[in-house]
């Protein structure tokens, strides 16, 4: 959600030491990678939480959507910030708030603290995710600024199947978990930080910090048909997602009486670890193409979910993640690509702002609304329901795709 600035050399500080270029880009996209591991850990723990705590599964998807609320929030008014005051200023804050949740998390003793360490975890997030692909492109050597993009997708999806995955193997092998996984991630973001500090400016200041703190979200005339085509499936594959992260570990448990946290951070893993494969293989695929292939692969990901929770058949629902990680990383990678080329370089960030506005909204409230629907219909009729409205929003993205490409679309990206 902001623009990336090709950097000049008064970008960076005469007479400062600063970390060779290369050094920095990874170390970046690895401070990177430590918001989205705390943020991937909470898939199995918010199911020990929930024991520990004693507190409903309706509470427990509230726990969870709240992330988006601070996301969103923090990343429409701060996301452009960093494009006029600087990379480091703006990442360094965030990692500072994202300790301030690591904390809340390492001594909460209840459901309020889990509330506020998601939002505050939201916030950060929200904050430093353009900030921080920005930052890693403009590392990248002149010639290879793809390599950047490449590598800030894998540390945002990866940095969330690993915390999943192994948040979830140091529940299933210790009782200290919580203070093991987040006294490690305090270390990781402060080392984080150090390294930024370290790392050189890749952008001048400019005027209009105030006005880049007013959320810009329009999407311009010539997009509007695409945009409102990809809308619902990029719906779809996030209610996908917030299966994965906030459903599928107490689906384990709950519907097929598994008392085990590896293999709930593991149906956390499986999604996004598909996703950012997926980033990497479908890079050459063409947009209309990865679209296709995102909107099928979501409908039968979700079939084959909705298969494994009525067989009931946790391999099945597992595949389904699986596939549904495919539809993921292809049909809103391709969304933004679709998009994007069809608007101004001035209305760019406004577009991708109402991308996330879509995306961020499906993540976090129906899943609330699933959670509230247990309690009266029962977790396996929520959940079916709830997956089935994924089915129905990328069934409604074929018709209108299929609607554009008979009376004509754009040139491909």
């Amino acid at each position: 959600m902001t623009s990336v600035r090709v950097p000049t050399a008064d970008a960076i500080p005469a007479g400062r030491r600063q970390l060779p270029s290369g050094v920095a880009m990874v170390g970046t996209a690895v401070a990177f990678m430590s918001l989205y591991l705390g943020a991937g850990a909470l898939t199995p723990l918010l199911v020990t939480y929930e024991q520990a705590f004693d507190f409903t599964p309706a509470m427990l998807t509230v726990a969870f959507a709240v992330y988006a609320i601070g996301f969103l929030v923090a990343a429409l008014t701060l996301g452009a910030l960093s494009d006029h005051v600087g990379r480091r200023p703006v990442l360094i804050a965030a990692l500072i708030v994202q300790l301030v949740s690591n904390t809340l998390f390492l001594v909460g003793t209840d459901v309020e603290w889990v509330i506020a360490g998601r939002i505050v975890q939201g916030v950060a997030s929200g904050a430093a995710t353009s900030a921080f692909t920005a930052a890693i492109v403009e590392f990248a050597p002149n010639g290879r600024k793809r390599l950047g993009t490449i590598l800030a997708g894998i540390s945002l999806t990866g940095g969330l199947a690993l915390g999943s995955l192994l948040a979830g193997l140091a529940i299933q092998l210790t009782s200290a978990a919580n203070t093991i996984i987040f006294t490690v991630l305090i270390v990781l973001t402060t080392l984080g930080g150090i390294t930024v500090f370290a790392s050189g400016e890749t952008v001048t200041r400019s005027p209009g910090v105030v006005r880049s703190l007013i959320p810009r979200i329009s999407v311009p005339a010539a997009a509007r048909r695409e945009f409102y085509s990809s809308a619902p499936v990029v719906a779809a594959v996030w209610m996908l997602a917030g299966l994965s992260g906030g459903l599928a570990p107490n689906i384990v448990r709950s519907v097929f009486h598994l008392e085990s946290a590896f293999v709930g951070g593991f149906a956390g893993f499986i999604a996004p670890a598909v996703a950012t494969a997926v980033g990497l293989l479908f890079a050459a695929v063409p947009s209309p193409t990865a679209m296709s292939i995102g909107i099928f692969t979501s409908v039968l990901g979700a079939g084959a979910i909705i298969g494994g929770i009525l067989a009931p058949s946790l391999a099945l629902m597992i595949a389904g993640q699986a596939i549904a990680g495919v539809g993921f990383g292809s049909a809103f990678t391709a969304a933004l690509q679709l998009l994007i080329p069809q608007v101004a370089p001035g209305g760019r960030a406004a577009v991708v702002a109402a991308v996330y506005v879509v995306a961020y909204t499906a993540f976090g409230v129906p899943i609330v609304v699933e959670g509230q629907l247990v309690a009266p219909l029962g977790e396996i009729p929520a959940v079916v329901g709830y997956t089935v409205l994924t089915i129905l929003l990328a069934l409604v993205s074929l018709v209108a795709r299929t609607r554009l490409a008979r009376h004509g679309r754009t040139p491909r990206p």
